[in-house]
């Protein structure tokens, strides 16, 4: 079963995307970025940190609010953006709208981090039909 592409926000799935641009411009020296050429031409298979900002209720009361990175492994490129694969579950709240797994839409502003995850490792986890749409 295919997972809806989605891109989160608060009111709606109790989390959403933080700008990795925003953040570095607002501390350039604590908070650094790879090039914007570097985020703008990733393919399927890299992997990518997204900064989550996570927000947990209780009874329709935030309890708990706060930023996870979270590595996402791209599957494949939507207009400007990517479409990835969260690669582990949030560890800072417990929050049944996020989970390993899902498919992420995301943006090149979106990116505070950049790996080339083996693809040993993408074969195992996520088999053949990741590469393939």
């Amino acid at each position: 079963m295919r997972k809806a592409l989605r891109r989160g926000t608060i009111e709606e799935n109790g989390w959403t995307l933080v700008s990795a641009e925003e953040r570095n411009a607002a501390y350039p020296d604590t908070f650094q970025i790879p090039s914007q050429d570097k985020r703008a031409s990733l393919s399927a298979g890299d992997g990518v940190k997204l900064l989550f900002d996570i927000e947990t209720k209780e009874n329709g009361r935030v309890i708990d609010r706060g930023t996870d990175r979270m590595w996402v492994i791209i599957k494949a490129r939507s207009g400007s953006g990517y479409v990835g694969i969260l690669d582990k579950d949030p560890g800072i709240a417990e929050n049944l709208n996020l989970n390993e797994g899902d498919a992420i839409v995301f943006g090149p502003e979106h990116i505070c981090e950049i790996s080339k995850p083996p693809h040993e490792y993408i074969m195992k986890k996520y088999g053949p039909a990741f590469f393939q749409e």
